[in-house]
């Protein structure tokens, strides 16, 4: 195998760990936007609670219409500020059932020569355990790496006891979204 080869491949082990690491940075963005508007939500109900107790507190007839009529103005606010959260939430679900959240990884010496458990068995899946499992064969000549496609679990290509035991183990992880 030549330096360039080895030099591809180490390329193509690095791209699909900085595509794994955008999928995880966006899943925790994701989240802290999710948990921000939650707050928000939570403080206004907050605020209405207040003044909903202080409207309880004795007061006239004319008082009483006009604290009646700010309270349904504000309830339909929270209701538009309500929905509009969900309907966000509802798009950052749907983005992420699309990406990767199953994963499991095996280290293993693909050689009895060789030792430190350089080659590895990579399987990434969607909620539909749809996606790929990656490997890399470490030689002393070079390093080899192939993807083989899952699709709904179940591989088309015969795989290797590695490459089972990795997609076995990410079906059997929790799907985050279920």
């Amino acid at each position: 195998m030549n330096e360039s080869t080895a030099v591809f491949a180490g390329m193509q082990e690095a791209e699909a760990l900085r595509f794994s690491m955008i999928l995880g940075i966006a899943a925790v963005v994701m989240v802290f936007i999710l948990a921000a508007l939650l707050g928000v939500a939570l403080v206004k109900i907050s605020k209405l609670n207040k003044k909903y107790k202080t409207f309880m507190k004795g007061s006239n007839g004319k008082d009483l219409e006009a604290s009646i009529f700010t309270r349904f103005n504000e309830l339909d606010k929270v209701k538009t500020d309500v929905e509009y959260i969900f309907g966000k939430l509802n798009i950052a679900c749907d983005m992420l059932l699309g990406a990767y959240q199953k994963m499991s990884i095996v280290k293993y010496d693909a050689f009895k020569e060789m030792g430190g458990k350089l080659s590895f068995s990579l399987t990434m899946l969607d909620d539909k355990n749809n996606g790929y499992i990656l490997t890399s064969v470490h030689t002393r000549e070079g390093c080899y790496t192939y993807v083989k496609e899952i699709i709904k679990g179940e591989s088309f290509v015969v795989l290797s006891e590695e490459e089972r035991q990795s997609l076995e183990e990410a079906k059997n992880k929790r799907n985050y979204m279920a």
